[in-house]
């Protein structure tokens, strides 16, 4: 399938990260600024749901700010933890986009969202992010009274730097005899940080996301003495994947990253683990979010909730 005929007129309007970056704290807040302005034009406003929290979970230097959103009802309900994407190095759980995108799921899929700050790199590398995210995760798991949720019915989720951090997430529960997680469900993932696979050569100019710059972000996220290979840093390349949470992988057609996803699926089906990919034909990297101006957007946000609302069903008789 071709670009999508927006994307052919906007991906060329599209810039990557400058160079260098020696402030990135003062990046982050500009890059927050203008990604909140591109979310106000091309993405539909996200629906009202039930209530909002934030809370602070562990101890400082290493609490995690966590936002839990709430659909109508009484519950308990399910819960999905979300990872949001940008690099490694940025993102937040403030950003409009993971606002809207907490939003839709919640409302979409019935179910407690809880999205999470994680520690940045540079400052922070492998594996503090991860760290965060099994943090929340125990919290989530260990407080189902306090959220009102059912912990026999936890999914992950999450895009790009995020998706490669809920598969490491996921690697890391099966290792540890962590919380049950019923689904991963990894949109747009990162999941070969060796970046070896021939969609990295084929779509890594000209399609918003620059091989260049995916390599500096892979620099920034590592440590010089950290293993590349690490199952923990790149699921692809972990020997085992049996015994893994069931996986729903959304690749984009037109993205860098293509290949790491459906790679990813095939090796997982392989290892008796249910994963089907999803092709999103016509997508670049960012544009399930151009819910306002793509028709493809909008199937699939509906395509997420519907993955999300299959796995509650497929547990809905377990004892909650």
């Amino acid at each position: 399938m071709p670009l999508d005929p927006f994307l052919q007129s906007f991906v060329p309007t599209l810039t990557g990260l400058p160079n260098p970056i020696t402030d990135f704290n003062a990046w982050r807040t500009q890059d927050s600024r203008s990604n909140d302005a591109m979310t106000v034009q091309l993405t539909e406003p996200g629906p009202e749901v039930e209530k909002i929290y934030n809370v602070r979970i562990g101890t400082p230097p290493e609490s995690v700010e966590l936002r839990v959103y709430y659909p109508p009802g009484d519950g308990p309900h399910p819960v999905h933890l979300y990872l949001h994407g940008g690099g490694w190095i940025g993102g937040s759980i403030h950003d409009r986009l993971v606002d809207t995108l907490a939003r839709e799921r919640c409302i979409g899929a019935s179910c407690v969202v809880v999205t999470v700050n994680y520690r940045k790199a540079p400052e922070h590398k492998f594996p503090a992010g991860l760290n965060d995210c099994y943090t929340a995760l125990l919290w989530v798991a260990q407080h189902p009274q306090t959220l009102n949720i059912r912990p026999d019915l936890i999914t992950l989720g999450g895009q790009s730097a995020g998706a490669n951090l809920a598969a490491a997430l996921s690697l890391k529960v099966r290792d540890e005899r962590g919380p049950a997680v019923v689904l991963q469900l990894l949109e747009v993932p990162c999941l070969d940080l060796t970046l070896s696979q021939p969609s990295y050569r084929s779509y890594g100019t000209g399609y918003g996301l620059e091989l260049p710059d995916i390599k500096r972000l892979v620099g920034w996220y590592m440590a010089d003495t950290d293993d590349i290979t690490h199952r923990y840093i790149s699921p692809l390349l972990a020997p085992d994947l049996a015994g893994l949470p069931p996986a729903h992988i959304m690749p984009a057609e037109f993205d860098p990253l293509c290949d790491d996803g459906l790679a990813y699926a095939k090796r997982l089906t392989e290892a008796g683990v249910p994963a089907p990919d999803s092709l999103q034909r016509g997508h670049i990297h960012t544009s399930n979010a151009f819910t306002t101006v793509m028709s493809s957007a909008g199937a699939w946000r509906e395509e997420v909730a519907a993955v999300l609302n299959q796995a509650h069903d497929r547990h809905a008789d377990a004892p909650s």
